[in-house]
């Protein structure tokens, strides 16, 4: 008994492949981007908490304006601190043969015998510096292949305000530069910034910071108090120039790891659910048709002996094939996109090794959720296939009762009667044309999702790079300095203006709420800098109080008129109350403005510029580059016009891969869905469209009920898909933004226009698959059929 229903169900794969084959690839989808996600989180998970461990990476980080050696011991005596470095930071800017535009580098301090406590440096070529010779400097990897270097190859840095050649001796990674950003740039740019590492004692000598340091690194034991080992820290390094200590989760590269992870932590819990459910949905559909038209062989099957059990087995057999199916495909895709995502982060972390997980518990997690949902979407049919008594099954279906369509006005008047006859079968069986549109109004969502955020992109760098920053380079400089030194800056070949800035850190509050950031001042006289309203309007800046920025008011709850407690973490942490004068619109980081002058009098030193806003002369910026990197107290360039095109570079990269793959799955769950409907509807109509050929209706009209009837659902699907697409986008955006940038939620009418036209289109031409069938019609064969 068995073997017949194993070669019936042989028959029922042979014969209804396309089906099947169309509900599988549905499910591959959620099978691939469930093995994609978790595969590709484990592997960036792992791989990072592997080096952090194995090299050291600090937990707790400070920066201070020098501080003397004796104070490390006190450091070291914090309770809950189980090692600590202590290390030369200091701002370069590098001189490179063949690059016309300057280079910054972070140069940091290693000890001159054995290897630092803390963020230790993995080597990937050559070796460490030696303290007895002269300009030796190991490289990070990112930086060093950006341009050719090999140990050996020389380049110019200045540092404190004097030229040296240094010699590369080694090609390293660091845990505290997995993703290295310059100063200014919203991107990795790998030409223009890189990591130095220089033996302590010559860096004490250049930068004269001997019996000094300016930089601190912990690392905590297991139950230590993070916030109090900060708190007693800060009060240590407070008489000495301390901006605040901080721990993993304010750490600028492991920020934005954290936020990669939870990133496709969230494709993870979203995506795959929604082709899980297509699938399910179309499982029972599939089945549902299937079983109805096989009635009567089961109960023929019932009344040769086979147990219900037996029929059950076999539709669940026929569902496992689906799964099976699917899950291969699945597997294959899924581990195709996990080795390229995978290789795509290599790009942009800088991990000694990056591999695609494997891990077998992977597969089996992706393959068991995809049975299960399948099986979901079969049970109820399957129940009801199996418990139908014999007698009641080999007898033929209670007719469907029919009511009269009535909208308030006679059809047949304003629609022919082949169209009222499509969109008459829609109001009888109200439930699957439910389901059906809405499993076409999820490609929809999809694709809206993804032109949105191409929309928001665009939208973001025209905000940022034309509306508020709209100077040619920004200058830091290193320290804060007299506002004379404008002048000397304003003297540069090609600089045409140049308007000052002052950056000063602080920790913001409100109530127990607090956030460590910057004040920057502003100015109605800035025309590079600007600080402006949606309408891009340049907003007038207030004498007194803070302007912040809409994601400082909704992190620390405050408004305007609210009066919040600034801490001047390099003025002796003094308290101070400012108004919130304000709340404006930035996309740039914990934005907040103040008057220049306002800002002068709370911190209490006179006027004083951190750096400098310029526009400069394109036809002399050779000229302008060569001063910058022979002009002193420079510590950074950061170059708009760079930054832009790398920020496209890299955005539109990943906006089109994320696309290309929304634009292949969206078409998958259209074609799935419709094609699946299509063939139900031409199963459960063939002998009513074959009268209709015989009573001398052309094959145009005959097709005309089936696809109408498709066209109709469509038609209906689309308003639907757009308001989930804007609400599944509003999700994705507001994940994606974060106290280092945020980004503005755009959905226009092109977004909502471009994803459906690929969901109409891919749904016709599935439509039109099932149209073939009808042109081959064996009229006779059809009609003898019974109901």
């Amino acid at each position: 008994m068995v073997a017949i229903l194993d070669r019936k169900l042989l028959r029922d794969v042979r014969r209804l492949w396309a089906q099947l084959l169309a509900v599988a690839l549905v499910l591959a989808c959620g099978v691939a981007v469930l093995i994609m996600a978790v595969g590709v989180y484990r592997s960036l998970i792992e791989t990072r908490d592997t080096f952090y461990d194995r090299y050291g990476f600090a937990d707790v980080f400070a920066s201070v304006a020098r501080a003397p050696d004796r104070l490390a011991d006190e450091i070291r005596m914090i309770d809950g601190v189980l090692r600590a470095d202590f290390r030369v930071v200091k701002p370069a800017i590098l001189d490179i043969t063949g690059m016309e535009a300057p280079a910054a580098a972070t140069v940091i301090s290693t000890p001159d015998s054995g290897e630092p406590l803390l963020n230790r440096a993995y080597i990937r070529a050559g070796r460490l510096p030696d303290p007895n010779r002269v300009g030796e400097v190991a490289v990070s990897e990112n930086f060093a292949k950006a341009h050719g270097f090999q140990p050996g190859d020389h380049f110019e840095a200045l540092m404190d305000g004097k030229k040296r050649r240094l010699t590369i001796t080694a090609i390293v990674l660091s845990p505290e530069y997995v993703y290295a950003i310059g100063p200014g740039d919203m991107v990795p740019d790998n030409r223009r910034y890189g990591i130095l590492y220089m033996p302590e004692s010559v860096l004490d000598g250049i930068f004269d910071m001997d019996g000094a340091f300016n930089d601190v690194v912990l690392k905590l034991g297991r139950n230590a108090n993070e916030d109090a080992v900060i708190e007693r820290l800060d009060h240590l390094l407070s008489p000495y120039g301390g901006v605040g200590a901080y721990g993993r989760d304010r750490q600028i590269s492991n920020a934005f790891v954290d936020s990669e992870l939870t990133q496709l932590k969230a494709m993870a819990g979203v995506l795959p659910p929604i082709f899980l459910g297509v699938a399910a949905f179309l499982v029972n559909m599939v089945l549902s048709r299937m079983i109805a038209l096989e009635r009567e062989q089961i109960g023929l099957l019932k009344a040769l002996g086979f147990s219900s059990g037996a029929i059950a087995a076999h539709y669940i057999k026929l569902t496992l094939v689906i799964v099976v199916i699917g899950t291969a495909i699945g597997f294959a895709l899924g581990s195709w996109w996990g080795v390229a995502m995978t290789r795509l982060y290599v790009r942009f972390y800088t991990f000694p090794f990056l591999v695609f997980d494997w891990s077998p518990d992977v597969y089996l997690l992706a393959g068991s959720v995809a049975a299960a949902a399948a099986l979901v979407g079969a049970a109820r049919v399957i129940f009801k296939a199996a418990s139908l008594p014999a007698a009641v099954a080999m007898r033929p279906p209670e007719p469907v009762r029919y009511r009269q369509l009535s909208l308030g006005f006679r059809l047949p008047r304003l629609l022919s009667e082949l169209t009222v006859m499509a969109l008459r079968n829609i109001t009888r069986f109200p439930l699957r044309a439910t389901m059906t549109v809405i499993g076409i109004a999820m490609p929809v969502a999809l694709l809206t999702v993804g032109m949105s955020t191409s929309n928001s992109m665009d939208a973001m760098i025209r905000a940022i790079f034309f509306d508020t920053q709209r100077q040619d380079a920004t200058v830091s400089f290193t320290d804060a300095l007299a506002p004379e030194a404008l002048v000397s800056l304003a003297r540069l070949p090609g600089v045409m203006r140049a308007e000052g800035f002052r950056a000063e850190p602080v920790i913001l509050r409100n109530g127990y709420r607090e956030k460590h950031l910057s004040i920057n001042s502003a100015s109605d006289l800035d025309d590079l800098s600007r600080v402006v309203d949606p309408d891009a309007v340049q907003l007038s800046i207030p004498p007194e109080g803070l302007m912040i920025s809409e994601r400082v008011a909704e992190t620390l709850g405050l408004s305007t008129g609210d009066l919040a407690q600034v801490e001047l973490v390099t003025r002796n942490h003094r308290l101070v109350s400012v108004p919130v004068t304000s709340v404006v619109q930035s996309f740039l980081g914990l934005a907040v403005y103040m008057d220049g002058r306002a800002l002068d009098h709370m911190i209490g030193d006179g006027d004083r510029v951190s750096g400098a806003s310029i526009a400069v002369d394109e036809t002399r910026l050779a000229a302008f580059y060569g001063a910058v990197k022979d002009t002193p107290r420079i510590a950074g360039v950061a170059l708009n016009r760079l930054s832009l095109e790398n920020f496209r570079k890299t955005m539109r990269e990943n906006i089109d891969i994320m696309s290309t793959i929304y634009v292949a799955l969206a078409a998958v769950i259209t074609f799935g869905v419709v094609y699946n409907s299509a063939r139900i509807l031409l199963s459960e109509r063939g002998r009513e469209l074959a009268s209709l050929r015989v009573l001398g209706f052309s094959r145009a009209e005959v097709s005309q009920v089936l696809l109408v009837e498709i066209a109709a659902l469509i038609t209906l699907a689309q308003p639907i898909g757009w308001y989930l697409g804007y609400f599944f986008a509003k999700l994705v955006i507001s994940g994606f933004s974060s106290d280092l940038f945020t980004i503005p939620f755009v959905v226009d009418l092109d977004s909502y226009a471009r994803a459906s036209m690929v969901v109409v289109i891919a749904g016709l031409l599935s439509a039109l698959v099932v149209r073939r069938r009808i042109d081959r019609f064996d009229l006779i064969e059809v009609l003898k059929t019974r109901e």
